[in-house]
């Protein structure tokens, strides 16, 4: 695609803009200024607008490593949310699939496709979510046979589905489940006697946090990354 076709796409701007800007050398192709509105785009090459990444027109499909503080939503009048964080143009379509609490961090996906998402988060797809968990106290060993059975949580009447629990130290320990409740491992752990001091998500189905990525830094997932949902 045309290099001015290609922005005007991705951003929602003008041809006439995009042209402007091109010439006022404020377009760069990977990390060298280009003036030719006619360059043909490649899936290898990445664009910036006034020195931020220019994402493809289209579906985008994003990981974010989400830092404290922040919230999974396209907007909140208190807080700075996960969309907040992304230095990219055009970013009003975007939404984070699926949740984590405020004080949790990890592993966020975030898109503008619509269906996509529903297949992330929806407990019909059984979508496996993978937790690294620090606790208050000692992790028990009956804690990974009542995981694996289900635990009946506070003031709901249907226990949890199965859940693996993999005990890494005293206070440490890696969950794995596919529901998705609210304040879910927190809430097992706390049935348990214990309290969570630390959670954080480190994988989505097969999709796994970038361990290049620091908190509130992202990329855009692979090809193979975003069709394995």
């Amino acid at each position: 695609m045309r290099l001015d076709k290609y922005l005007s796409q991705a951003t929602g701007l003008p041809r006439s803009l995009i042209k402007r800007q091109i010439k006022c050398k404020n377009v760069e192709v990977n990390g060298q200024i280009c003036q030719d509105h006619g360059y043909k785009v490649s899936s290898d090459d990445e664009v910036s607008l006034e020195g931020r990444e220019v994402s493809p027109p289209g579906p985008r499909y994003l990981m974010l490593n989400k830092p404290q503080g922040t919230v999974c939503a396209t907007e909140d009048a208190e807080h700075p949310t996960v969309i907040d964080l992304l230095e990219l143009d055009n970013i009003r379509d975007l939404h984070p699939a699926g949740r984590l609490d405020i004080d949790t961090t990890g592993l966020v996906l975030i898109t503008n496709d619509g269906q996509w998402s529903h297949r992330v988060t929806s407990p019909r797809h059984r979508c496996d979510k993978v937790y690294l968990v620090t606790t208050a106290d000692p992790i028990t060993e009956n804690c990974v046979e009542a995981f694996a059975a289900g635990i009946t949580l506070r003031n709901e009447e249907k226990p949890t589905q199965p859940a693996q629990l993999d005990i890494l130290s005293e206070t440490q320990a890696r969950v794995t489940l596919h529901e998705g409740r609210y304040h879910q491992v927190k809430r097992m752990f706390a049935a348990m006697g214990n309290k969570v001091v630390a959670l954080h998500r480190e994988q989505i189905g097969a999709i796994a946090l970038d361990d290049a990525l620091e908190p509130g830094e992202f990329r855009f997932l692979t090809e193979a990354e975003a069709n394995s949902f």
